[in-house]
């Protein structure tokens, strides 16, 4: 089987469809191996409750975890802590002004790899982004869909997170510090932002304490989908 995407695949642009397998009819957290990372492909799986998530030498794994983390507007949690260094201004905090470095930030950081573990962004070892990824997602920017918050110390990049924006579902991929706390003050930062304009959940994929304790809940597959149908874009 071919390594990352596969060069052969149709390339799918942001107003293209791909039908995958229905998650809810499917046991497994993967659903398909294979494809590329094109608009119109990745915009397809996060409207259908996917994400390609795998390793540098395998081919593009499409996954649908069960449970899902997501955090809704009414329990983000904010811990007294992490208040003080927001009214402080100890970041400045901004949004889309550096997406580049802040996936190029998530790719850089060594994380300690669990194997058999489906854990994007929190995990998994530093590899799983790619070029291959950086390059799709830096696309998805371009045309809007993909973005960013950063958190800036003596004016250089500290921490961030990015993520997909569809209808009033946000899909969070990954965040990294260069300094303690400056991932925490990007993506509360950014989750505030985001609900406010109307924003109906956030998508943090797979529960980890370090999710949770923003106020991250654990909901079933077939829920998470519900939500999509209610929250989400539907391009077909």
């Amino acid at each position: 089987m071919r390594v990352g995407p596969d060069p052969d695949f149709p390339y799918l642009t942001e107003r293209d469809y791909f039908p995958f397998v229905n998650p809810k009819k499917w046991d497994d957290d993967i659903i398909a191996i294979g494809g590329n990372l094109s608009p119109g492909m990745l915009l397809s799986a996060y409207e259908q409750g996917i994400f390609p998530w795998y390793n540098e030498g395998d081919p593009v794994i499409w996954q649908s975890p069960d449970p899902r983390c997501v955090i809704f507007p009414d329990v983000l949690h904010i811990s007294s802590s992490m208040n003080k260094i927001l009214k402080a201004g100890t970041f400045d905090i901004t949004f889309d002004k550096d997406f580049l470095g802040v996936i190029k930030g998530c790719a850089e950081i060594n994380r300690p790899k669990q194997v058999g573990s489906v854990t994007p962004g929190c995990s998994q070892s530093s590899t799983w982004i790619s070029g291959d990824i950086i390059e799709a997602y830096m696309e998805l920017h371009r045309l809007n869909w993909a973005h960013s918050a950063e958190a800036w110390h003596n004016g250089e990049l500290a921490g961030g997170c990015y993520g997909v924006l569809m209808g009033r579902a946000f899909f969070g991929e990954s965040m990294f510090s260069r300094k303690s706390n400056a991932s925490k003050a990007a993506f509360l930062s950014f989750a505030r932002i985001l609900f406010e304009n109307g924003v109906a959940f956030i998508d943090r994929q797979v529960p980890t304490p370090h999710l949770l304790s923003f106020g991250g809940e654990e909901i079933s597959r077939k829920n998470f989908l519900e939500l999509l149908k209610i929250y989400g874009i539907s391009r077909k």
